[in-house]
């Protein structure tokens, strides 16, 4: 099979979930295809009885998702729309998998796609759409979105301490003239932010994209839906597993299969649980894994992974039904 990058956490990823156990007829679901890095290492251990099934709303990771099918040794099948879109049709029909796996954000192939305008650090269109099929661009929100609103949104998905400053510079510069472009906008924030600060720790604009790139593709409605729809698929013993690039995302997954993990929920006092409440997961993972200082080192968008992952336990209802 060709040879590509080493996607963020591949090791430790396949490690969990397990790909040389028993059945060799596993069913796996990338709900992240990107630009494929962790579907063709998962393709090439499933073996020609696997199945891999790839979701993504990005058209050029449908075009990686075709190229791959030719090579790889197990059947695939592609999903075009957002995971949750894409889970919920797999739950529809009746689909049961051993393993699911998310690694949530930007894909590599979005950010080097200049005209996507994702990146902050060269001049392109500001759009950040992830499906080109959708209306709502980050234009359209900076052109658009009042202070208030434009402020929350940096507040809460970007974590920008300067929020209200940023958003009232936005306001301000495009009563004079649009901000179509990438650059305009960094040169807006960099405008915005006191000087000591935009030295201080990273890119200036980097949690103002960041927002806008969240709030253009609704990326945590997305993964608030597709958490319980990837568990629903599961079988007993399958796996679920989530790479994750900011603490938004982390605490998500985090939380989730931290609930699924515990058991009972009777005050510390009760001699005897009377709520009967078993778990429903084991977590894999003693907090996050994260990246080595080489794999860091190697590739510096890695440094911020954070990956998680628990096992689906047996369950009076468990469905121990056959793939589809």
């Amino acid at each position: 099979m060709t040879a590509v990058h080493i996607p963020v956490l591949a090791e430790e990823l396949l490690e969990l979930l397990d790909l040389n156990r028993t059945p060799p007829a596993q069913l796996a679901i990338d709900c992240t295809f990107g630009g494929g890095g962790h579907a063709r290492m998962v393709a090439e251990r499933l073996g020609p009885d696997g199945t891999l099934v790839a979701i993504d709303r990005d058209p050029l990771a449908e075009e990686r998702s075709l190229e791959l099918a030719e090579e790889a040794p197990c059947s695939m099948r592609f999903i075009r729309g957002g995971y949750a879109e894409g889970l919920r049709m797999l739950v529809e029909e009746g689909i049961h998998a051993d393993m699911v796996y998310l690694d949530l954000g930007m894909s590599s192939m979005q950010i080097d796609t200049r005209e996507r305008g994702f990146s902050y650090s060269y001049d392109a269109p500001l759009d950040m759409r992830m499906d080109p099929r959708q209306e709502l661009t980050a234009r359209e929100i900076v052109a658009s979105w009042d202070e208030r609103r434009l402020a929350g949104i940096l507040r809460e998905l970007g974590e920008e301490r300067h929020a209200s400053q940023i958003a009232r510079a936005i306001v301000r510069r495009r009563e004079r003239a649009p901000i179509d472009t990438t650059l305009a906008l960094v040169d807006v924030i960099s405008s915005a932010i006191p000087t000591p600060a935009r030295f201080a720790s990273g890119h200036p604009a980097k949690r103002t994209f960041q927002a806008l790139r969240i709030a253009v593709n609704d990326e945590l409605g997305q993964l608030d839906a597709a958490l319980p729809l990837a568990w629903d698929l599961l079988r007993e013993g399958g796996m679920l597993a989530g790479i994750s690039f900011h603490s938004l995302e982390d605490r998500r997954v985090k939380r989730f299969l931290a609930e699924l993990a515990r058991g009972c929920i009777c005050p510390p006092d009760m001699p005897v649980c009377g709520c009967g409440r078993e778990p429903e997961a084991a977590l894999l993972t003693r907090g996050a894994v994260m990246p080595s200082a080489a794999e860091a080192a190697r590739n510096p968008r890695a440094s911020s992974a954070r990956l998680r992952a628990a096992v689906k336990l047996a369950g009076p209802e468990q469905n121990q039904g056959g793939h589809a």
